[in-house]
C-alpha cells in the first residue's frame, strides 16, 4: 500500500514557515534542494491544505493550475472555490475516507506537501506513514509549527539521514508500530 509521507523543510525549533508565512531563511539551492527537487520526481500524487496551494500564489502559481506539473492535486479545503481547474486540480472535502481513498488509489507514495495544521489532522488521525525533514540550521522562534496546534503523541524511528554543505540534513523517520 502506498505511503503517505511528509516532506517539507523546518527550522530547528519546529516552524514549516516563519511568521507571516516567510520562508525566505530556509535553504533555496545547493546539494539538498536539488535533492529535494529529484526526490519529488518519485510522487505522482500530492495532497495539501488550502492555504500551502493559496502559499504558491506569491510565486507565481495560477489559481487552478498544478503547483508540480507530474502530479495529481488533492487540495483538501472546505472554502476554496476554483472556476476552471486544471484536470490535476481536485479541491476535497476534508474526510478520512477521501485521504485514505486517494492513498490507496495512488501508483506512488503520497507527497504530503503541507501545511501545518492540515498534516496535524492527518497526524491526528495516524495518517502519516513517513516524514523526510529538510532540518534548517536555524531558529525562527515563531510561524507555522510542523503539526500545527495537533498535541498527539507519536513515535519516529530515524531510518536515514543526509547531510549538506550549509548544514542542511535531510532526515527520515518511519512512524513506530
Amino acid at each position: 500500500m502506498p505511503k503517505i509521507i511528509y516532506y517539507v523543510a523546518i527550522s530547528l525549533d519546529g516552524y514549516i514557515s516563519g511568521p507571516d508565512g516567510d520562508i525566505s531563511r530556509f535553504a533555496m539551492d545547493g546539494a539538498g534542494v536539488e535533492q529535494y527537487q529529484q526526490d519529488l520526481l518519485n510522487f505522482s500524487t500530492t495532497i495539501m491544505g488550502r492555504n500551502t496551494y493559496e502559499f504558491g500564489y506569491q510565486y507565481g502559481l495560477q489559481p487552478g493550475q498544478p503547483a508540480y506539473q507530474h502530479m495529481e492535486h488533492h487540495i483538501f479545503s472546505e472554502h476554496l472555490h476554483l472556476p476552471d481547474p486544471h484536470p490535476q486540480i481536485h479541491v476535497e472535502k476534508l474526510a478520512l475516507q477521501r485521504v485514505a481513498a486517494i492513498r490507496d488509489a495512488s501508483p506512488t507514495d503520497v507527497y504530503l506537501c503541507g501545511g501545518g495544521q492540515f498534516a496535524g489532522w492527518l497526524l491526528d488521525h495516524g495518517l502519516i506513514d513517513e516524514l523526510k525533514l529538510k532540518i534548517n540550521p536555524m531558529v525562527l522562534g515563531g510561524g507555522v509549527k510542523l503539526f500545527g496546534d495537533s498535541t498527539t503523541a507519536v513515535s519516529w524511528q530515524l531510518t536515514d539521514q543526509q547531510a549538506y554543505t550549509g548544514g542542511l540534513i535531510i532526515a527520515t523517520y518511519q512512524r513506530s508500530t
